[in-house]
């Protein structure tokens, strides 16, 4: 009989590894917290030239955008119109990206231990399901 993944590495082993991974993996990803410093009026780009510094911020993104859309909804076949449209919204996908944080919560070093255990541990076990065991092993 066939185990995990058509080798011989153990059904027992897959879903152990599995469940352990499933669980370290959720308590490691529940224990991130995400935050945003992302408004209308926080600096998504900062410039510096000639000795003095110049902030993009989200509005002014914006600005262009509206142009933009202007343009296009006038006329749909102008370039300029889509140019500004399309580099804005990039401009203002990539400002909040770059924005965003990422901390881990406070927790003692057992709770960290136990978490990456189980998520690394369940990863091998899992992964050592998949692979081929030799006859002399099993």
């Amino acid at each position: 009989m066939k185990g995990a993944g058509g080798s011989s590495g153990g059904i027992g082993h897959f879903f152990i590894g599995l469940i352990m991974m499933s669980g370290g993996f959720y308590m490691l990803f529940n224990a991130i917290t995400v935050s945003s410093s992302f408004g209308m009026a926080s600096r998504l780009y900062n410039f510096n030239a000639f000795g003095s510094g110049f902030g993009l911020t989200g509005g002014m993104v914006l600005i262009p955008f509206i142009f933009g859309i202007g343009m296009v909804f006038f006329n749909v076949k102008n370039i300029f119109g889509w140019l500004l449209t399309l580099g804005s919204l990039t401009a203002l996908i990539f400002g909040v990206i770059s924005t965003v944080r990422f901390s881990l919560r406070t927790m003692t070093s057992f709770d960290l231990i136990v978490i990456l255990v189980l998520a690394i541990g369940g990863l091998g076990l899992f992964l050592r399901s998949l692979k081929k065991l030799d006859a002399k092993y099993s």
